[in-house]
């Protein structure tokens, strides 16, 4: 308790060097343009080069995500490299946390900044709407906005018969840009804007772009193609 209430009393850049005294890991703030990270990790054998594709990801991508889609989002953000962590990555108000297990086997996968900072520019909270909405989001941004995700072999999938726009993350964020492609420029950002403002409803995808969610998928099983 005594430990929460000091990290929460500090800076970001204290916040570094007391997980680094406390828990034996590395931590440092940079600082560029108006925005700053505080990098923390608890993996002594990260890799610095991943360290600097992290960090250069973030300073390229996350100004580019907040100036499109949410001025008021934070300008102070905290990447924590995990050793106990066993997922990919997680983001929670301000804080990303990595697994350094994940960055170890996929070090080429930096982009995983793009996903998961979106997530902090979402800004949602609870119940604005589904998880696959969300998710779904947040891979199209990845697709439209990521920087190498070529390195990481992430890709879109084609389109089966057997997906469904509620499949969440790639399934769904290639539905997103098929969308934007082919129905209505800018639809997507104002479903997300309306999602944080919590006004979204399912109503709102025929009122946007002229026919209902099921309707949109639809058109998009009988004519998938999009510019990749």
């Amino acid at each position: 308790m005594i430990l929460i209430l000091l990290m929460l009393a500090c800076s970001h850049a204290a916040q570094a060097k007391i997980y680094s005294h406390l828990n034996s890991v590395s931590g440092d703030t940079i600082r560029r343009d108006g925005y700053s990270l505080v990098f923390i990790s608890k993996d002594p054998q990260l890799d610095p080069l991943v360290k600097q594709k992290l960090v250069d990801t973030y300073f390229q991508v996350y100004p580019r995500l907040v100036k499109t889609f949410n001025k008021k989002s934070t300008r102070e953000v905290i990447f924590m490299v995990d050793t106990a962590y066993k997922a990919v990555a997680a983001a929670s108000s301000n804080r990303v946390i990595f697994s350094a297990d994940y960055l170890k086997a996929h070090p080429y996968d930096t982009d995983v900044v793009t996903h998961e900072t979106m997530h902090i520019v979402q800004g949602y909270g609870y119940r604005a709407g589904p998880v696959w909405l969300t998710e779904g989001i947040a891979d199209y941004v990845r697709f439209k906005y990521g920087i190498d995700n070529a390195s990481s072999r992430w890709s879109l999938p084609a389109y089966n018969s057997k997906q469904h726009y509620t499949d969440s993350y790639r399934i769904t964020g290639r539905f997103f840009v098929w969308i934007e492609q082919r129905v209505k420029p800018g639809m997507i950002r104002k479903i997300d804007r309306q999602l944080r403002d919590h006004t979204y409803t399912p109503e709102k995808w025929k009122q946007l772009g002229g026919k209902t969610l099921d309707e949109l998928w639809n058109a998009y099983s009988l004519n998938p193609d999009i510019k990749i």
